[in-house]
């Protein structure tokens, strides 16, 4: 929805309930992956495939570095969210939110508090390092970088887990900048209300 909204597009939002939504989402993602995407009669699933597409479709503003290293920078920071990222903050926003909030199964504290303390810092210790002047990953301007990366904070946020801006500063500085954005702050606000209307995240455990 970032990336579409960095390009000027409108894009429309429809639930999936977890995977499960109707035929058009069926066609487009077989094994039940969030998200999923349809324009006209092309059907398919996967963020990265969805910016790629929308990429090629629509290269004003390129979003993706033309120049070879900028644009493997790119990638490999869209990969780091995908994946690194996504397996700590999943871990937190799994067991905090989705567990007990929606699917009402018990919360793992242990696995949740776990990719916190173990998980997130070294995450954070390499941004620190990497994050340039300008507050742009790539290219000194906003790119699929920024908008892969800042999005699972934007996630995180919405159940009280942010960056310490005392043990990272910078990094704490760059992801509110980036949220801060008009194309993630609509988005944010929409989710922080869902999480509320939920009933929030089920708080972790106190250490003993």
């Amino acid at each position: 929805m970032v990336f579409g909204a960095e390009k000027g597009l409108e894009l429309e939002l429809q639930p999936a309930g977890l995977g499960r939504g109707g035929p058009d989402f069926q066609a487009a993602s077989p094994f039940g992956k969030i998200p999923a995407f349809k324009d006209g009669d092309f059907l398919i699933s996967d963020s990265s495939a969805i910016v790629a597409y929308l990429e090629s479709k629509y290269p004003e503003p390129n979003l993706i570095p033309l120049e070879p290293r900028a644009r493997a920078r790119a990638i490999w920071y869209d990969e780091l969210a995908d994946t690194m990222i996504m397996t700590a903050g999943g871990a937190i926003f799994g067991n905090r939110f989705v567990r007990p909030r929606v699917l009402k199964q018990e919360c793992d504290h242990d696995a949740a508090d776990c990719a916190e303390r173990d998980l997130l810092p070294p995450l954070f210790d390499y941004l620190e390092n990497v994050i340039p002047a300008s507050g742009f990953l790539v290219e000194d301007r906003i790119t699929l970088a920024d908008i892969a990366v800042a999005s699972p904070f934007a996630t995180l946020g919405c159940i009280g887990v942010k960056v310490d801006p005392k043990r990272h500063p910078r990094t704490a500085g760059y992801v509110e900048a980036i949220l801060a954005r008009p194309s993630f702050a609509q988005t944010v606000c929409k989710d922080q209300a869902l999480v509320a209307a939920m009933g929030g995240p089920v708080a972790a455990q106190q250490a003993a």
